[in-house]
């Protein structure tokens, strides 16, 4: 079902301090066989929607509610958010780019650097019990890459303060089986596995923490599928919502799997690339495949034209579903080349 939607989901309608890290075991390759380039291609750029507003109002007052119990302080973060909402909504610019904003001026209403502190420990808990089941789901299966590919997908509703997100992480052992047999509503491996075949340098951008868990076997499997390949894994420079950064894997082993290890060097919703650090930027331009992990990194990246770029997500939004082309919340491999 190479870049076609399963016909199981046809029916479903739209509803209404921050530096780069390089691990030291990283080795000198030779220079990459193919690389990404930033030229026009075919694709929608993620602008805010209207619907995007109330969403973010609605994990603003969650992780108001994560960080203190005092009524008064959720009410000032409430009335500072939608201030600045106020002052800043553009339809012409990202939904990521004034989300981060936000964010910023709640996290520093609250005085807390990291309001999702529990519910990111949570996750990576509830993940790695899952890692059993998962495991075995590699070992049996004919093609282990993918397998992992959607289990690191389905590590993505691992999300929280939004409509079709995880309401605790725990909630994810009662529904991994049947993400696992839901399977992918849009498969684009095919293209995928091709470009992974001729690769020689790859970029992965994380997203959630629990997700990250699963990420680390993604790794793995794509080491074993090309051992040729230089991978680059990039995490979030500061603690931003429930996105893994770089204290939050510290004890997953990593090192083992992966070649490089970076920040996106700030506070940011998916990235900035105003503030990418240099390394970071200049793995980009000679990565010759962009793996992006989750909505807000689509959001990010669908603003410029690395490629080839390779997006696998839950699509829990609308918005960001309409503006791939696909149904709301199926798992999805899609491929921008």
């Amino acid at each position: 079902m190479d870049g076609e939607v399963n016909p199981y989901f046809s029916h479903l309608s739209s509803p209404p301090p921050c530096f780069p890290v390089q691990n030291s075991f990283t080795k000198h390759f030779s220079q990459n066989l193919y690389t990404t380039h930033q030229m026009p291609i075919s694709r929608s750029v993620m602008k805010i929607q209207p619907e995007c507003i109330p969403c973010l109002l609605k994990r603003i007052i969650f992780e108001a509610e994560q960080s203190t119990t005092d009524k008064k302080m959720q009410t000032r973060v409430i009335q500072n958010a939608c201030k600045i909402i106020s002052d800043l909504y553009n339809p012409n610019i990202s939904s990521a780019t004034l989300a981060t904003k936000v964010h910023k001026l709640v996290y520093d209403t609250l005085g807390d650097p990291d309001p999702y502190r529990a519910l990111k420990q949570r996750s990576n808990n509830v993940a790695q019990r899952l890692l059993p089941k998962v495991e075995q789901l590699l070992t049996n299966s004919e093609n282990p890459l993918k397998t992992g590919m959607l289990c690191s997908i389905i590590g993505n509703i691992l999300d929280f303060g939004i409509e079709g997100a995880s309401t605790t992480p725990e909630s994810l052992m009662q529904s991994f089986d049947h993400f696992v047999q839901e399977g992918l509503g849009y498969d684009d491996y095919p293209k995928l596995e091709k470009l992974i075949k001729k690769a020689r340098h790859i970029m992965l951008f994380t997203d959630n923490c629990g997700e990250i868990v699963f990420d680390r076997l993604l790794c793995r499997e794509l080491k074993k599928f090309n051992p040729h390949i230089v991978l680059t894994l990039v995490v979030k420079g500061e603690p931003i919502i429930s996105d893994a950064t770089l204290e939050d894997i510290k004890d997953l082993l990593f090192e083992e799997v992966v070649d490089n290890i970076y920040t996106t060097g700030c506070f940011a919703i998916g990235l900035d690339f105003s503030k990418l650090p240099q390394d970071v930027e200049k793995q980009l331009n000679q990565a010759d495949l962009i793996l992006c992990k989750g909505m807000a990194n689509y959001e990010a990246f669908s603003e410029k034209s690395y490629h080839p770029v390779a997006y696998l997500l839950r699509t829990k939004c609308h918005a960001i579903a309409h503006s791939l082309g696909l149904p709301l919340n199926i798992n999805a491999i899609k491929v921008f080349e």
